[in-house]
């Protein structure tokens, strides 16, 4: 029978390992030429790997989140046509166990067999005794009956007792009348005795997660952009009424074209303002010391996910109008939250604008996309009275965030830049204008 080792192929654009995110399949099942092995993740996409033979896997080369270096062995696979028997596939399987590191056996004689599993005693819960029991002697248990004397309390220690939901009756005192300080002993007493106060939630089990796949792509950029870029964030309001007025007339005549968002406009805001401000628009190659200014606009939008944050780019968005991004934002989005955005899709950003819709919050401090050197956010937009002049009126106000890259923007040109941002969005007819 020959033995057919499936190396993991160059994936391209330098990519030197990959991470193992799926298994489709286990030692000792058979596979089909052509159906998937695993899915691998790279720096730049998810690619799935398919079984160039069919045969039965009688090796894996790792575990979900093991980084596997191209041209190693990623499967090996019986190419006989015939499926393993059943002794043959548990020694498989047996022998893997016993190569992996650490994997260990638990000795025979240690097994305990269910029929010899003893069940615990329950545990009785002490009871507390009361007040009246401590100053009587008497338990209301035993059958008799005593004239029990009042509890003596503050308002304030019955108030906190209520909220806690604990009878006064229940609690020991040293002194002639209950105080915060005996509430606190009951407490740490009883939390042992399953007493929990009403409205309280309850403690879950520690969770440990391994952080893979997308998840750890995203720690590793989020901590190099950190570590690399030292960020300053620049945050002005902006009075959107006008656009927001507009952006509802054009959706009530759209016809069939899609509904639009603020996301478009402060698209084209952004293209109409980067040519007098070409640093913004940059990326910064730190180990050559070179800021590349970039003449076209490839917009990067952060975008979530099942997976994690995504980043699919908009190319050329200085040539569309919002319809067209509008139509663009909605097809980038789908393609990145279903996993079929493409390597060309995700890479290749100038700048990234982040949104957090109506999640926006007052205020952001969005971090780089690396090697970029600038990242926009827009807040949530609320409504608050405003001066106008001497009158007062009411107005819709989003504050717009950046952060740069202090290394190649300096604080002036940014502000700058807001500002003009902000003229063409508090007059959106401008949006328009040639």
């Amino acid at each position: 029978m020959a033995r057919y080792s499936f190396r993991l192929p160059d994936i391209g654009e330098g990519i030197a390992e990959a991470e193992i995110v799926a298994w489709h399949v286990k030692v000792g099942e058979r596979v089909e030429e052509d159906a998937q092995l695993a899915d691998m993740m790279t720096d730049k996409a998810t690619v799935e790997m398919e079984s160039p033979v069919s045969g039965v896997v009688v090796e894996l080369a790792g575990e979900v989140g093991d980084l596997i270096p191209i041209g190693s062995t990623l499967a090996v696979i019986e190419t006989d046509d015939e499926t393993l028997e059943a002794p043959a596939k548990e020694a498989a399987e047996d022998a893997i166990v016993a190569e992996t590191p650490g994997a260990e056996q638990t000795p025979m004689a240690e097994t305990v067999a269910p029929s010899q599993s003893v069940d615990p005693e329950p545990v009785k819960k002490p009871s507390l005794p009361s007040t009246a029991e401590r100053e009587t002697g008497l338990s209301t248990g035993s059958g008799q009956k005593g004239k029990e004397k009042p509890v003596l309390a503050s308002p304030a220690v019955r108030a906190r007792a209520k909220d806690l939901g604990i009878d006064l009756s229940q609690v020991q005192s040293d002194g002639d009348r209950i105080r915060h300080a005996d509430l606190d002993a009951f407490l740490r007493y009883s939390a042992g005795q399953g007493y929990r106060a009403p409205g309280a939630s309850r403690a879950r089990a520690d969770e440990p997660v391994k952080v893979i796949g997308m998840r750890r792509k995203i720690a590793e950029n989020m901590a190099a952009a950190k570590r690399a870029i030292p960020h300053f964030t620049y945050v002005e309001e902006m009075d959107v009424t006008a656009l927001e007025a507009m952006r509802a007339d054009l959706n009530a005549n759209r016809g069939d074209r899609p509904k639009l968002t603020m996301l478009p406009f402060l698209i084209v805001a952004i293209c109409r303002t980067i040519p007098d401000f070409p640093m913004i628009n940059a990326r910064y190659d730190d180990e050559a010391g070179v800021v590349t200014r970039h003449g076209a606009v490839h917009l990067g939008m952060a975008t979530q996910t099942d997976a994690g944050l995504m980043v699919p780019v908009i190319r050329d968005a200085q040539d569309k109008n919002v319809w067209q991004l509008a139509s663009e934002i909605a097809r980038l989005a789908e393609a990145a939250r279903s996993g079929k955005a493409k390597v060309e899709e995700l890479t290749g950003g100038t700048l990234t604008i982040t949104s957090l819709g109506p999640l926006g919050g007052i205020a952001t401090t969005p971090v780089i996309n690396r090697p970029e050197v600038a990242i926009i956010g827009p807040n949530k937009i609320v409504e608050r009275p405003v001066f106008d002049g001497d009158d007062i009126r009411r107005a819709k106000l989003m504050n717009l965030s950046i952060s740069c890259d202090h290394r190649v923007v300096d604080g002036w040109d940014a502000a700058s830049y807001v500002q003009a941002l902000k003229k063409l969005i508090e007059t959106p007819v401008l949006l328009f204008a040639d």
